[in-house]
């Protein structure tokens, strides 16, 4: 496979999600890059804004198995996983597997549930794996977790603890579409019957497990100069070095950028890095893995407004 058909494979699924989803341009950007980049996905935006609908029409767009699980408050961690029941024919225990054994995973209102069911979920987005009763079940290559939440001010919501929130490759804020946006999204939900059903029956698939193994081998290619690494490594590191910050960006965060670049830079037909994939990738990849200082948090400054800064101070290689 070349660059330029990987970035038409890019371009279909942008159709085929826009086709459903309109106005979210940029959301849906993310999570191509994350699907090439073998990364997950957190959503987070107040009730209404299609979080839902982005993630269920984004894997109706690829030939992979699909679950689902809705987050509520007295969700347990078997529900997620699943359990092993005795099968008293057999005398032995069969598992039932739960929803968290497909290739695309949608945890719906991840914070909604307390942190011991959200940990369920480590290990899956870790290492595509799960152990239940001491033996280890793999997930596949494919695995990808897309979870939405709504913001942490809402009533009935639990923060995500830091280590749930450092495997995913980004966290990606979905707002209120643009006037003449909602308008048109109000007109298409016109012109059908009143609580139609199978919104996302209108995208057709253009990706299936051989084509995105093929896909993300052309990531694998894509090697980033010292130059850019050290970019992104003075940039991470600055994080740790501002009282704006007071607990700054990991090595993994890092490693983070360094693929999500990877992945932005053959999106874009490029075989090599520049400093513009670096800037893109920077504050989705980081808004959510770091904690602000006492000052910034008085001072009313949001994380995307602290990172930023950094990106404006930090000097740009040439």
């Amino acid at each position: 496979m070349t660059l330029e058909a990987l970035s038409t494979r890019a371009d279909q699924l942008r159709v085929e999600i826009g086709k459903v989803v309109l106005g979210q341009e940029d959301v849906v950007d993310m999570l191509i890059i994350a699907l090439f980049a073998r990364g997950h996905v957190l959503l987070e935006g107040p009730p209404g804004t299609a979080k839902t609908l982005l993630a269920r029409s984004f894997a109706s767009a690829l030939a992979l198995d699909f679950g689902r699980i809705q987050f509520t408050p007295d969700l347990m961690p078997g529900d997620v996983l699943g359990t092993s029941i005795f099968n008293f024919d057999t005398n032995d225990f069969i598992l039932t597997k739960g929803p968290v054994f497909s290739e695309v995973l949608l945890a719906d209102e991840i914070n909604r549930a307390p942190p011991k069911t959200q940990a369920a979920l480590l290990q899956a987005m870790n290492e595509q794996m799960v152990s239940i009763d001491g033996q280890d079940h793999p997930l596949g290559d494919s695995f990808i977790v897309v979870a939405t939440q709504n913001p942490i001010e809402q009533q009935g919501t639990y923060p995500l603890p830091e280590a749930q929130l450092d495997r995913f490759l980004f966290k990606v804020l979905v707002d209120f579409p643009p006037e003449d946006v909602e308008m048109a999204i109000l007109q298409q939900h016109a012109a059908k019957p009143v609580r139609a059903r199978g919104e996302t029956d209108g995208i057709q698939t253009v990706l299936d497990p051989a084509a995105l193994a093929e896909s993300r081998k052309i990531i694998d290619s894509i090697i980033l100069d010292d130059g850019i690494l050290a970019y992104v490594l003075r940039l991470v590191r600055a994080t740790r070095e501002t009282d704006d910050i007071a607990f700054g960006a990991s090595t993994r965060a890092a490693d983070s950028v360094a693929l999500a670049t990877r992945a932005a830079a053959a999106l874009s037909g490029r075989d090599f890095a520049i400093p513009d994939d670096v800037k893109r990738m920077f504050v989705p990849a980081l808004r959510h893995r770091i904690v602000l200082g006492p000052a910034a948090e008085i001072e009313g400054r949001s994380p995307d407004m602290v990172l930023e800064s950094i990106l404006s101070q930090i000097e740009v290689p040439r």
